[in-house]
């Protein structure tokens, strides 16, 4: 069996195509235990994600990670799990759909564009081989990432890689890192801020959670600290935010090891001991929402906060398949797509 692969070949009168890999992190298949296992092996397996050493971490992740830590994110998945799969695959599905629609008026059927999970379905692997069926010879791959992670973005370009590696004939590719600062993006989610202060009827503190990593990764040069800290500026820039009237912070921990800091629970006692007693919560790092919004803020640290003294938790939705996050999306891949079209 040749080591190296033929790429699939299309019909002989099919026109050379763009493809658009738009790249979300994954989910299980299903909120079953067994699902989330296989999930879980697969995400917490990579070593972006954990930069452990093997003959330390692996005895861990399958001794006493993936035995017992199934059953909790399990319970967690059904809380939120909706009629057609999970929060985060419908609403990444809907907003590849929107993508490709809008790259279908500007650029008819020169762009193809196909969704794709880091961990879990579709694959990625399988998502660029339905794109060279379509005789696609040049790839963007634009991860749903708005800050740039080695854990996160950094893993797409290794999958990216790793399913191209053994092709003949390599599309040409170009990898989206980041856009934390692009206008529309932050237009986009000021608006999705003052649209649910309109809903509320007035303006509460607003606390900015974004996902959590390792501190020593930033220490060893990633820049996902920086860039969040920028989208905070900008974003409370924007709205005309006092320093009393925003807080920064990081959640979703996981292990022993020191995160990023300072960490969501901890800011929520803060704020609750300075007397605050209405809070707005927006995760800017999450393109769609997920388990992590949708369980852990919209659920457990609304619980917190209220036992606290709290009054009013309310949590502003991610931009997931919206008009407004497919139209900025389409900006950004059109900026890429330049030179090729």
């Amino acid at each position: 069996m040749p080591y190296y692969r033929a790429v699939a070949q299309a019909p002989a009168s099919t026109p050379e195509r763009i493809g658009v890999l738009v790249v979300n992190l994954g989910t299980p298949d299903s909120p079953s235990y067994l699902a989330v296992q296989r999930y879980l092996r697969d995400f917490l397996g990579d070593r972006r994600v954990i930069d452990t050493s093997r003959l330390i971490w692996l005895p861990l992740l399958y001794g006493v990670v993936l035995p017992f830590r199934p059953i909790r994110t399990t319970r967690n998945y059904r809380k939120i799990w909706m009629r057609d799969g999970s929060p985060l695959a419908v609403y990444s599905r809907g907003l590849t759909e929107k993508i490709a629609a809008l790259l279908r008026t500007s650029y008819g059927d020169r762009v193809r564009v196909e969704l794709a999970m880091t961990y879990g379905n579709p694959s990625i692997a399988g998502a660029i081989q339905s794109l060279a069926e379509q005789n696609v010879r040049r790839l963007l791959v634009l991860p749903l990432y708005p800050q740039y992670c080695s854990s996160t973005t950094g893993s797409v370009f290794d999958r990216t890689s790793q399913a191209l590696q053994r092709w003949r004939w390599l599309p040409e590719t170009r990898f989206v890192n980041d856009y934390f600062d692009d206008s529309g993006y932050i237009d986009a989610l000021t608006a999705q801020i003052q649209d649910h202060w309109a809903a509320a009827g007035e303006r509460s503190h607003l606390l900015l959670s974004y996902h959590g990593i390792p501190a020593v990764y930033v220490a060893e040069g990633d820049p996902y600290r920086f860039q969040a800290e920028s989208t905070t500026r900008l974003l409370v820039e924007r709205l005309g935010l006092g320093a009393g009237e925003f807080s920064h912070c990081y959640q979703s921990r996981f292990g022993s090891v020191v995160w990023l800091q300072p960490y969501t629970e901890d800011v929520l006692k803060s704020l609750a001991a300075r007397g605050v007693r209405k809070l707005t919560i927006v995760s800017p790092s999450f393109a769609v929402d997920c388990l992590e919004t949708l369980e852990e803020v919209a659920i457990e640290y609304r619980h917190k906060f209220l036992e606290l003294g709290g009054e009013q938790f309310g949590l502003v939705p991610a931009l997931n398949d919206t008009d407004r996050h497919s139209e900025l999306l389409g900006a950004i891949i059109k900026t890429h797509l330049q030179g090729w079209i």
